[in-house]
């Protein structure tokens, strides 16, 4: 069996770029960045920021180029996709990019992105069709009483 699966949890660099090829096809591409921290054996706090290019398809593609701007918070996941092509120059070129088939805006309504906007939308998981993700706002008042959990 194999698998080719990624998940990341970053920010966008920018936002996102929204295009339709010529047989009407919706497609987006943007960046997120991660950073991972660690101390070093002298004690220092380090860090590295990881950069990783982000391709969503059709319906996907739309929600992202709607909602998403630079700064937002998402989940992504998807597969890894190496696309290969000859530079101007004659050169073999190679890109790997993450191919989103989910993805998770994981700012909370009204939280200002670093474009200066302010982001209108709860916490929302997609993947071909938009579900909205139960939040404290939008649930049932009902309290759940320790007595009646079944273990």
């Amino acid at each position: 069996m194999d698998l080719n699966r990624a998940m990341i949890i970053g920010r966008l660099t920018a936002d996102p770029e929204g295009r339709t090829t010529p047989q009407g096809t919706s497609v987006s591409s943007f960046r997120v960045a991660t950073n991972f921290t660690w101390t070093d054996a002298n004690g220092a706090r380090q860090e590295r920021v990881e950069y990783h290019g982000i391709v969503v398809w059709r319906k996907l593609a739309e929600i992202c180029n709607q909602y998403l701007r630079k700064g937002s918070k998402v989940y992504i996941e998807g597969r890894l996709q190496t696309r290969d092509w000859e530079g101007q120059d004659g050169v073999k070129k190679y890109k790997t990019e993450i191919v989103a088939d989910n993805m998770i805006m994981l700012d909370r309504a009204g939280a200002s992105t670093s474009s200066g906007g302010s982001a209108n939308f709860e916490p929302v998981a997609t993947s071909a069709v938009a579900t909205e993700i139960p939040t404290a706002n939008n649930q049932a008042d009902e309290e759940i009483k320790v007595e009646d959990i079944p273990f």
